[in-house]
C-alpha cells in the first residue's frame, strides 16, 4: 500500500462511503481502476478522479488536524521508552512483562 494507507486509517470515518470504498478497493484490496469502474458501473476516469480527490482530502485533514503526525510522535516516544526499559532492566521480570503488554497494546 502507498502513503495514503496510514492517513486513511485515521481519517476514514470522515470520508463518504464512495470515497472509503474506492480507496479501500484500490489500495487495500489492490483492485485496478478498471475493476472498480466495472463494479460501480462508472468510467475508469471517474474512479481515478475520485481517488485523487480523496487523497487530497486526506492530506488536507492531516494538515488541519495532525492526528497522524501526533500518533507517530507518541509512537516514537513509546518505542524509545520501551527500548530503554528493556536495555536498562533486562532481568526485571515485572518491567519486562509491562513492556510486553505495552507492545501488545501498541499493535492494536
Amino acid at each position: 500500500m502507498n502513503r495514503t494507507s496510514p492517513k486513511f486509517e485515521f481519517y476514514e470515518p470522515l470520508l463518504t462511503k464512495k470515497q472509503m470504498n474506492y480507496i479501500a478497493l484500490y489500495y487495500r484490496d489492490d483492485f485496478s481502476l478498471g475493476e472498480i469502474a466495472e463494479n460501480y458501473e462508472v468510467s475508469r476516469q471517474a474512479v481515478y478522479d475520485n481517488i485523487k480527490r480523496t487523497e487530497k482530502i486526506l492530506e488536507e485533514y492531516e494538515q488541519k488536524l495532525h492526528l497522524y503526525r501526533d500518533f507517530l510522535k507518541k509512537k516514537k516516544k513509546t518505542d524509545e521508552l520501551l527500548a530503554y526499559v528493556t536495555k536498562k532492566y533486562p532481568t526485571d521480570e515485572k518491567l519486562l512483562a509491562l513492556v510486553e503488554k505495552l507492545e501488545i497494546l501498541e499493535e492494536k
